[in-house]
């Protein structure tokens, strides 16, 4: 087993790496990192304010949770009510003591109101609800509550998307905690990721054993073209260990066009698709019996044109090597690449003698490289063993129907749409 020093990497990353028993060629200085976290207020999409002069109310007053008078909510807190038979909520209004008013929008379920931003820490609001029922007659409520002071245990969190950033058609949302998630709380914590595709389409999260990353994901790749908004909003969500989110994490990227990777360990090739076409086929070495490579599903990670691969911290020292490589693509956590192996170049299509990367030629490893885009997919089959839940970016590494068994939600079989 090859092990590897990851100086500056996520620690949230490295707890998960740490469970695993894993077998890889070489590791570089860093991981991946982290989009920015805000707590700014954010601009809600058209149509999420609330209508100005609202009809009198007709109906029975409605009740609002926070209750009126509540104090210390988290700034996580969404405004709710229990409506009336066939009644539906109208209109939403938060104001802070100050008199700012606060942006927010509908759940899709019209289970409760959520602020567009985390709200501030003690502070005063003061929301108002109206609901209109089936016959028109309208109901409102209005409560008044404070929210709690600026918790000092926090939970970290990460969110692997960048804005204005183009990705593969297997990119994951990507979320990551530390420490991990307890499994009591991922069906809150759930409910405040958000994610919204264009063109629509269903997806699901899935949460690694140890709830230190969650997946999203569709059925299928993405459609090339989609774009993908996402909210964590974790900024003061409590958890039962006492821990509350740290801050909101936002992005919106594109997916780009459809490249694909298939290798196969009975031939030894890897075949490369380009928006469903053929455009290349390719000879590697993939890992020794000793050092296999992991078949099923991964994605490019992260791309290094020039790295270097130290083992020397592995405790079989067959396995121990400092070695320079050109044109690397990170598949796994635990040290697995696509590289360039001119030293391996004459039984590539013929041999496995890797440590467990894709060998290929300093030709086609350039060649590949200038092609790829972080979150492109690479299948791997008839390997010694399987990926490691976990090891890497392993959304795809199981059926849909397997795969949403890791939502700590319910999941309609063909997925879920937007909460928001």
């Amino acid at each position: 087993m090859a092990g590897f020093t990851r100086a500056g990497a996520l620690v949230g990353a490295l707890t998960l790496v740490a469970s695993l028993a894993l077998t890889g060629c070489g590791d570089d200085e860093k991981k991946p990192e982290f989009v920015g976290g805000s707590a700014a207020s954010a601009a809600a999409d058209p149509g999420t304010t609330a209508p100005s002069s609202p009809a009198a109310p007709s109906g029975p007053p409605l009740v609002l949770s926070p209750a009126d008078g509540t104090k210390n909510k988290p700034v996580s807190t969404e405004i709710s009510t229990k409506l009336p038979d066939g009644a539906k909520v109208s209109s939403v209004t938060l104001t802070a003591a100050s008199g700012g008013a606060v942006e927010g929008k509908l759940r899709t379920d019209g289970s409760a109101w959520v602020p567009s931003a985390p709200l501030k820490y003690g502070t005063r609001y003061t929301a108002t609800l109206t609901a209109t029922g089936s016959d028109g007659t309208s109901s409102q409520g209005t409560s008044s509550f404070t929210t709690m002071a600026k918790p000092k245990s926090t939970i970290g969190s990460g969110l692997y998307l960048f804005d204005d950033k183009s990705y593969g058609v297997a990119m994951p949302v990507v979320t990551e905690f530390h420490p991990g998630i307890p499994k009591k709380d991922r069906a809150a914590v759930q409910k405040r990721m958000f994610v919204k595709t264009d063109p629509p389409q269903p997806g699901a999260w899935h949460w690694v054993d140890n709830g230190t990353q969650a997946y999203y994901r569709a059925p299928e790749y993405w459609k090339p073209g989609t774009t993908i908004t996402v909210r964590i909003a974790l900024a003061g969500v409590p958890l039962s260990n006492g821990k509350y989110g740290d801050i909101d994490r936002k992005a919106t990227a594109k997916i780009g066009r459809s490249f694909e990777m298939k290798v196969d360990n009975a031939t030894k090739k890897m075949t490369v698709y380009e928006n469903g076409a053929v455009v290349r086929t390719l000879p590697v070495s993939l890992g020794k019996k000793s050092t296999p490579s992991s078949s099923g599903t991964m994605v490019v990670m992260e791309k290094k044109e020039a790295t270097t691969f130290d083992t020397r911290d592995d405790p079989d020292p067959a396995n121990r090597y400092v070695t320079d490589i050109q044109f690397a693509q990170r598949l796994t956590w635990g040290g697995e690449y696509i590289h360039a192996a001119p030293w391996s170049e004459h039984v590539q299509g013929r041999q496995n003698v890797s440590h467990g990367c894709v060998n290929v030629s300093m030709v086609n490893a350039r060649w590949l490289f200038d092609k790829t885009r972080i979150g492109d997919p690479i299948t791997i089959k008839g390997t010694e063993r399987k990926v490691a839940a976990g090891n890497g970016w392993t959304a795809w590494s199981q059926s849909w129907s397997e795969y949403i068994r890791g939502s700590a939600l319910p999941v309609p079989a063909g997925g879920s749409g937007p909460a928001l």
